[in-house]
């Protein structure tokens, strides 16, 4: 991606796919943003960014609009064509659950969306967030944000926190897969298997936060139902259900000495073992049969 002098976008009401979008290009090029209608040498320009308007996807040119492609072209907007120039659109796709809803929010409105999602339309204004309503709203009436401003920080920050998310939750992804393994385990109420990641020297204190999302990009026959890893405040390891599998009970361990804490609805626990026969076991007999 080029470096960008200037971000355009339209003028009038505001969308959450170009507040987005300008956000990450806020944050990467920390460049001004006009509200307005652009002209020819606006798209021709390839150091301003001009987004969700312009009828033009050519990121090359620095324009990204979504508007000219055909009506049974897959949901992408203009938050979509950024991430793809960023190279982060494959990871937001699989990591930021809310991302497909808006492309399709967006691209087919609330009616369509809503009969995607098997939901009442009613339902998706009950999901609005003010939060989302007073900075699209301020971001509508103003015709140009500059460095220093309030909302040019907040999109700022919005973009930064975004980009840092994935790529971090990447580096995790990365470390995390070549560092865990699968244990199959045998049992009487039914085989399973669990994803284990071990204390390691190299090991970041904060890469079990992406465990879950590991395990959820594993394929059918790899699929878990418990995941063990290092417990951040002991020397030991956390265990706990994937996607509250309920074929899992930590509270059936919550008696043994080396269980310090076990919740009370049964979904995770805490042991200073590090013995991984011990913490096979713990998991067996935490197994139940459903």
């Amino acid at each position: 991606m080029s470096k960008f002098s200037g971000i355009l976008t339209h003028p009038g009401s505001a969308h959450k796919d170009e507040f987005l979008a300008c956000c990450l290009l806020v944050a990467v090029h920390e460049a001004q943003i006009f509200r307005r209608e652009p002209t020819q040498a606006d798209l021709d320009n390839p150091a301003l960014a001009v987004v969700d308007v312009g009828g033009e996807d050519d990121a090359a040119r620095g324009n990204f609009d979504h508007h000219q492609f055909p009506k049974d072209h897959p949901p992408v907007c203009s938050l979509s064509l950024v991430l793809m120039d960023l190279g982060l659109y494959e990871d937001a796709r699989l990591y930021c659950d809310w991302l497909e809803v808006a492309e399709w929010f967006d691209t087919r409105g609330p009616v369509e969306t809503a009969a995607w999602l098997g939901v009442e339309r009613t339902l998706l204004a009950k999901l609005n967030s003010t939060v989302d309503l007073t900075l699209l709203r301020r971001f509508a009436g103003m015709l140009e944000i500059r460095a220093g401003e309030p909302m040019w920080e907040v999109m700022r920050w919005v973009g930064g926190d975004l980009i840092g998310y994935l790529r971090s939750l990447r580096e995790k992804l990365n470390e995390i897969e070549r560092l865990s393994e699968i244990w199959e385990m045998s049992h009487e109420a039914g085989d399973f298997r669990v994803l284990f990641l071990p204390r390691a020297e190299n090991f970041s204190e904060d890469a079990s936060a992406g465990l879950a999302r590991y395990a959820f990009g594993l394929p059918e026959e790899k699929q878990v139902i418990a995941m063990v890893y290092p417990d951040r405040r002991g020397a030991g390891f956390a265990l706990s259900r994937y996607n509250d599998d309920l074929r899992m009970d930590f509270t059936r361990i919550s008696d043994e000495p080396d269980v310090h804490f076990a919740h009370a609805r049964g979904f995770v626990a805490k042991t200073s073992a590090t013995d991984l026969g011990r913490i096979r076991g713990l998991l067996a007999k935490s197994r139940v049969a459903r």
